[in-house]
């Protein structure tokens, strides 16, 4: 039997608080670890229980929730939970999917709206967590040599595989890996060394801690004043190499 996932409401409109309870019990998967009526009382209740699901107001006494989502996020310990926001204002939307808000919430929302944004969250963890476990399989068994061929990312609620010949580059992002195509970037939670061993070394070059680029998709390399290499991208990124992996480009350059 799988656990439960740790759930807690964060919501200082009783009546919004009380009808979210509710719908949570609903649902077999969730377990309800505790209910706040403060941006304050959230992030210390989050730090304590862990929760893998909050649903969380924006607007709330002594913290709104995008200021727990951002302290949540630098904090150097635990794991930020998937946050469902709950709000009457639409204007934080953006700023809300930026800090990986899994879903928004507008009031008044109805049980089936609830009930769609608990799915996506559901389904954004079981997707992260296949994805990670597969990952640390491969290392375990000794096959993380094997090259990657697709990730699962995540967009507009939506999951889907994303073939690695179409990523362009990588960059580490805090406990994140934003992953460039087509012009778009994806989020994934999982760290960039999760994937380092397992990208093809003969097209993905690893210029720097927290960077990897693919080959196919660097437009030029160009020796800058200190010698180390800047590399450009089709789409006009740009990105320098460590001294390192400089010297090295060098000696391989015909």
């Amino acid at each position: 039997m799988n656990p439960k996932i740790k759930t807690l409401i964060a919501e200082d409109e009783p009546l919004a608080s009380e009808a979210l309870a509710d719908w949570v019990a609903q649902w077999p998967q969730l377990e309800l670890v505790a209910v706040c009526a403060d941006g304050l009382s959230a992030l210390e209740q989050i730090r304590q229980h862990q929760p893998a699901l909050v649903f969380m107001d924006i607007n709330m006494p002594g913290m709104t929730g995008l200021q727990v989502l951002r302290a949540l996020g630098q904090a150097a310990e635990g794991v930020t939970p998937a946050v469902i926001f709950t709000t009457a204002y639409d204007e934080h939307a953006l700023t809300a999917f930026e800090l990986h808000a899994v879903d928004y919430l507008l009031k008044p929302f109805s049980q089936e709206r609830f009930n769609e944004a608990v799915e996506h969250a559901l389904a954004h963890s079981a997707a992260a967590s296949q994805q990670l476990g597969a990952l640390e399989a491969a290392s375990s068994t000794g096959q993380d040599s094997e090259p990657l061929t697709r990730i699962l990312v995540r967009d507009q609620g939506k999951i889907f595989p994303l073939h690695v010949d179409a990523i362009e580059y990588l960059r580490s992002d805090s406990k994140y890996t934003a992953i460039a195509s087509r012009g778009r970037q994806f989020l994934v939670r999982l760290p960039i060394t999760s994937f380092e061993q397992r990208l093809d070394a003969q097209r993905f070059l690893k210029l720097q801690r927290g960077c990897i680029v693919n080959l196919d998709f660097v437009e030029a390399m160009t020796p800058d004043e200190n010698s180390q290499f800047v590399v450009q991208m089709r789409d006009g990124s740009r990105f320098t190499a460590s001294r390192e992996v400089s010297k090295k480009l060098r000696e391989q350059s015909i």
